[in-house]
């Protein structure tokens, strides 16, 4: 089924943004798929995927996409990652024949949510999926940008960041700065099956993930949460439990109003013993004294 935006037609995002690397050198494959939880051989001309960058401790430095161009690896990620993505790299080559050039500025990349490719000629066409459904990066020179974005407009609707922000929220997926950030593990934002290969070989933070798995606990996870009452909720908000708000069961790191569900949802991160699904909590704001009744709900939103 073709994912759509909230106009109700398919949708195309520009990711133009986003910063953007070149990985060069002898020794590209082995240098970089020692730095991902995801396998590098799953990456083709045609096709992007979805991993994350750990430190030692197994917690996040990076969400990353990576495709193959040429003799060369992209890698893109969040725009505010572009210096310390590029450093975090830099790093750890060591003895290793590998360049890693930063090309932010050299390409502009749209994604169209689509099943099929879109018929655009002249430019890079890699499948990639950024939300829930299928969906096609479309890479080209910045020169090229307002003409792909016209050839585009003609059959998709351009989707605006608020738009694609309800969008991630309702289809749980974290983000940089909101649920992803270097104090989270991939597992508890729920990335396991997007951004881990529990098959392939050692990369770094790889022994902390592989503990995780086979205890099969987290501390927290990241849930969805409905408001009760319908009262909006924020980001930053505590969660605490109803009667006991001395007790912290943790804390919103997005929220919005659904209108296609009618209510105000978030997404959090909730404390092992308080994130089963129709477990109640209270949102509190800072130094408010009034709560919000909330309820854990699963992810997706549906």
């Amino acid at each position: 089924m073709t994912q759509q935006s909230e106009t109700g037609q398919r949708g195309f995002f520009d990711f133009s943004a986003r910063a953007k690397f070149r990985v060069t050198g002898a020794d590209r494959f082995r240098f970089l798929n020692g730095q991902i939880t995801n396998d590098l051989r799953k990456a083709s001309e045609t096709n992007a995927v979805e991993a994350c960058m750990l430190n030692a401790k197994g917690k996040l430095n990076a969400h990353v996409f990576l495709n193959v161009l040429g003799e060369s690896f992209l890698v893109d990620a969040e725009p505010d990652l572009r210096d310390t993505l590029h450093a975090r790299l830099e790093r750890y080559v060591i003895a290793d024949d590998v360049q890693i050039e930063d090309v932010t500025d050299e390409f502009s990349l749209f994604h169209v949510l689509t099943d099929e490719s879109p018929p655009l000629e002249h430019n890079r066409i890699v499948s990639a999926r950024r939300f829930a459904g299928p969906g096609w990066d479309i890479w080209t020179e910045p020169a090229q940008r307002d003409a792909v974005r016209r050839q585009l407009s003609s059959v998709s609707v351009f989707t605006d960041s608020d738009v694609a922000e309800v969008m991630r929220i309702e289809q749980g997926l974290p983000r940089w700065r909101r649920e992803l950030t270097e104090e989270i593990i991939p597992i508890e934002a729920n990335l396991e099956r997007r951004t881990i290969d529990y098959e392939k070989g050692c990369y770094i933070g790889q022994e902390v993930i592989s503990r995780m798995k086979m205890s099969g606990q987290t501390n927290k996870r990241l849930c969805g949460l409905i408001s009760l009452e319908d009262t909006p909720l924020q980001q930053g908000m505590k969660l605490v439990v109803p009667l006991t708000p001395e007790k912290e069961a943790g804390w919103i790191t997005s929220a919005t109003r659904s209108e296609r569900l009618g209510k105000q949802i978030a997404l959090s991160y909730v404390k092992r013993g308080f994130n089963d699904v129709g477990t109640r909590l209270d949102a509190l704001a800072p130094h408010a004294s009034n709560a919000i009744p909330v309820e854990v709900v699963p992810l997706p939103f549906l």
